[in-house]
C-alpha cells in the first residue's frame, strides 16, 4: 500500500496525525464507488448466464455475506504476508463483496458513505464509546 493510502486511512480511523484529502483524491475514490455500486445495482436485471453479480445476487444475501466473508479471510492472510500486491487486489475483491452484500439486502452504498461522513473528525474512542460498544 503506498504511504498516502495509509496516510489516509490512518486520518479515517483517527491511527495518526490529521491529514486533509485533496478534492481530487476525495472525488476519484468516491466516483469509483459510486460507478461500482450502481454497476452491481444494474446487474440485477442482467442475464444470470453472462453476470458472476447477478448470480451473487440471485443466491441471496447468505450467500453474498458467506461470500464477503471468505474474502475477508484472504484479506487478511494477504495482510500478514509481505505482498503488497496481493494485499491490494485483495481489498479491492473485499470491497467489491461488500457492495454485492448490501445491494442483496437493499442498502444503499450512498448510506454507508454516510454514516462514515458523520465519524469523520471523531475520535475512534469517542465513536466506539457512543455507540456503547
Amino acid at each position: 500500500m503506498d504511504p498516502a493510502s495509509l496516510d489516509f486511512l490512518f486520518a479515517l480511523f483517527n491511527l495518526g496525525p490529521e491529514i486533509e484529502a485533496s478534492p481530487i483524491e476525495d472525488t476519484m475514490t468516491s466516483d469509483t464507488l459510486q460507478r461500482l455500486a450502481a454497476t452491481v445495482r444494474a446487474r440485477r436485471t442482467e442475464a444470470a448466464g453472462k453476470s458472476y453479480t447477478r448470480q451473487l445476487l440471485d443466491a441471496g444475501p447468505e450467500r453474498c455475506a458467506r461470500k464477503f466473508g471468505e474474502e475477508a479471510i484472504e484479506t487478511v492472510i494477504a495482510g500478514l504476508g509481505q505482498d503488497d500486491e496481493a494485499l491490494t487486489k485483495e481489498a479491492a475483491d473485499l470491497l467489491f463483496h461488500l457492495i454485492v452484500l448490501l445491494e442483496s439486502r437493499n442498502i444503499d452504498f450512498e448510506s454507508v458513505v454516510r454514516v462514515l461522513e458523520s465519524r469523520e473528525g471523531v475520535s475512534g474512542l469517542a465513536e466506539k464509546a457512543a455507540r456503547g460498544s
